[in-house]
């Protein structure tokens, strides 16, 4: 069963689960230097298996080179129904760039509108304060809907805020997994209580948390008997829509059977004790 919620306060339902394009550093340097693209077919069919069961919340970014991907896979489906966010590199964050390099991303993903532009990275070479205002000009001209953040910690989040003169930081995205939850220590209650979305990138842990073995038996034998036949990675995925409503995790869609895997974390829920399992391992 396909959960969705709406996304922070844009007023758009996705998918409580989504879908992450960025695949590993080598794919970013051939595709950079020399235009090839390995296995683009299979990850294209990855995120359109995804938008066929439902999964309507991609993530891309203008340095991972798949949002030409995004553009093939979404051809032939309601542009309204899906919601696309991409991200601007920090060398882009003055005024001038992050119009051009919207634009650029606007064309590439064959698009006439983003749903959610997001900072990559801080950055220490442009003003908060430029940027963001250049980020507000895109709203205003229609190009992108939302406003976004991505590895900004809490002071930081707090300085992205106060730049924005009359739109609101709709999200942010984090480095957030069953395995790394130092952000649960402060950006995740500020968060919680200014009703801002959080994109766990990595929720499976680089792969880690794929495996059975990367789970005390305990913990593991427990779930499966509660449970059923679930994977460890629905496990982990499901750990986040048990625990928040505002968390909406982003596994990478490379491979159809791994999103139609990844679809399966929704539509149940862990135990409280199950929960306190899981954690005490993790700790």
């Amino acid at each position: 069963m396909i959960e969705k919620k709406e996304f922070g306060k844009t007023g758009f339902s996705v998918s409580r689960i989504g879908m992450g394009t960025y695949y590993d550093p080598s794919w970013i340097v051939l595709d950079k230097a020399l235009h090839v693209r390995p296995n683009e077919e299979r990850r294209v069919n990855a995120i359109k298996t995804g938008l066929e069961l439902g999964l309507n919340l991609i993530d891309t970014a203008e340095i991972y080179g798949t949002e030409r991907l995004v553009a093939k896979a979404i051809k032939g489906y309601d542009r309204n129904d899906i919601f696309i966010a991409t991200k601007v590199w920090p060398t882009h964050f003055s005024f001038e760039k992050i119009i051009s390099s919207c634009d650029h991303s606007l064309a590439t993903l064959e698009t006439s509108y983003i749903d959610l532009y997001q900072l990559h990275f801080p950055s220490n070479k442009y003003s908060i304060t430029e940027t963001m205002h250049a980020m507000e000009k895109l709203v205003d001209d229609g190009k992108i809907r939302h406003i976004g953040i991505s590895n900004f910690s809490l002071e930081q989040t707090k300085e992205a805020i106060a730049a924005l003169r009359k739109y609101e930081i709709i999200s942010t995205q984090m480095d957030f997994s069953l395995q790394k939850r130092n952000i649960e220590n402060d950006l995740v209650p500020f968060c919680m209580e200014n009703n801002i979305a959080i994109l766990p990138y990595y929720p499976l842990g680089h792969g880690d948390l794929t495996k059975a073995s990367a789970y005390p038996s305990e913990a593991y034998n427990e779930i499966i008997a509660n449970h059923g036949k679930i994977s460890p990675s629905q496990i982990a995925l499901n750990w986040f829509l048990t625990k928040f409503d505002f968390v909406f995790p982003i596994p990478r869609a490379s491979n159809p059977q791994h999103v139609i895997e990844n679809a399966n974390s929704m539509g149940w829920r862990l135990s409280q004790k199950e929960i306190d399992l899981l954690e005490n391992s993790f700790k």
